[in-house]
């Protein structure tokens, strides 16, 4: 297990998305611009999420997803879904909306159709880390959604069993993060947000898909983020939704426990579900609250972490609720340098 020293800072994954993002992507769709010009744009705001990552201190920062981006909102491709399932054959190209959350039935997703057995392919993880450790000067992490996520939002027109579907996405998954061991990154992570949305069995397939997702992987230091969906804060992000919408059950904690991870990272105010449950790994505590427009002070912080007495700071690393797409830029940075801040308070 990898040896972290308390207080390690690491991010969720993706980063604050221009808005002019989809003004690109508009003038892409109408020959105004080509697909090489969005790549370029891409890449320079890949460049930008580097650096304010590593200026504002973080220890393990990513790329901020912004290659797997063509826009701020939910629309194809989305980074957590759609960039890994037009990645996979057994996955049609064209989408179908499907219904996300319970919380408001306007809300949906262009979800993929699962029309084959899903078989290797390459997910661009090793690309990802190429590019982006070229870029920074500071540890990088890989981050890729989980077979969970992936199994349940896709329509199922193949299989009709969820657990054999996650068994061959974690097959898919574990080559490639083999792959990525082979390429050098140091840290991956996987991305689960709806293990409060479906019952106990279905939690314990989904555990047994993600440990052999992450079999064999001796080199590389392994994170799991639980979440219950933490993006939207107004109307420009699907924000009739509101305030963590997945979280519609049960909070899993003694069964994500059994998960063969270093690292799992949660909202902060989760932590006590952990108690007795979390063993010798680490725990990520999600302090930076990314549904708040306002920027907390390190202080704030470093108090949502303190609370929890029982967590050891030497189990601790700090992190935000969730990913920081959806955030005005100059708010993300502020909320790292919150972060950061909190980890200098605590360590005194």
């Amino acid at each position: 297990m990898e040896k972290y020293l308390k207080y390690t800072t690491t991010v969720v994954g993706s980063y604050s998305v221009p808005r002019w993002y989809e003004a690109l992507e508009k003038q892409v769709e109408t020959d105004l611009l080509s697909q090489t010009d969005m790549r370029d744009a891409q890449y320079r705001a890949t460049q930008a999420a580097i650096l304010d990552q590593e200026t504002a201190g973080i220890d393990i920062i990513t790329g901020g997803e912004m290659h797997r981006r063509t826009n701020n909102r939910h629309a194809p491709p989305n980074a957590m879904l759609n960039f890994f399932w037009e990645k996979m054959p057994a996955f049609s190209k064209e989408t179908r909306p499907k219904f996300i959350t319970p919380k408001d039935p306007n809300v949906y997703h262009p979800s993929a159709i699962c029309r084959g057995p899903i078989e290797y392919a390459d997910l661009g993880l090793v690309e990802e880390y190429k590019l982006v450790s070229a870029n920074a000067r500071r540890d990088v992490k890989i981050t890729m959604t989980g077979p969970h996520m992936l199994a349940k939002v896709a329509w199922d027109e193949y299989y009709g069993d969820i657990r054999k579907m996650m068994e061959d996405l974690g097959k898919v998954i574990n080559q490639n993060f083999k792959d990525l061991q082979a390429a050098g990154c140091k840290y991956v992570q996987i991305d689960e947000p709806l293990f409060v949305t479906v019952d106990e069995k279905e939690v314990e397939a989904a555990v047994e898909a993600i440990n052999l997702a992450v079999e064999g992987l001796n080199k590389m230091s392994v994170h799991v983020h639980i979440c219950q969906g933490n993006y939207a804060v107004g109307p420009e992000y699907d924000g009739q939704i509101g305030h963590r919408y997945f979280d519609t059950g049960t909070y899993p904690a003694k069964l994500i426990s059994r998960i063969n991870c270093d690292v799992l990272l949660i909202e902060h105010d989760q932590t006590p579900q952990y108690e007795g449950f979390l063993g010798n790994k680490y725990l990520a505590v999600g302090a930076a609250d990314v549904q708040d427009l306002n920027v907390e002070p390190a202080e704030k912080v470093a108090e949502r972490i303190k609370k929890h007495s029982w967590l050891a700071p030497e189990q601790t690393l700090i992190t935000s609720s969730c990913g920081m797409n959806h955030l005005p830029r100059h708010i993300a940075y502020g909320k790292l340098r919150a972060m950061v801040g909190a980890k200098k308070i605590l360590s005194t």
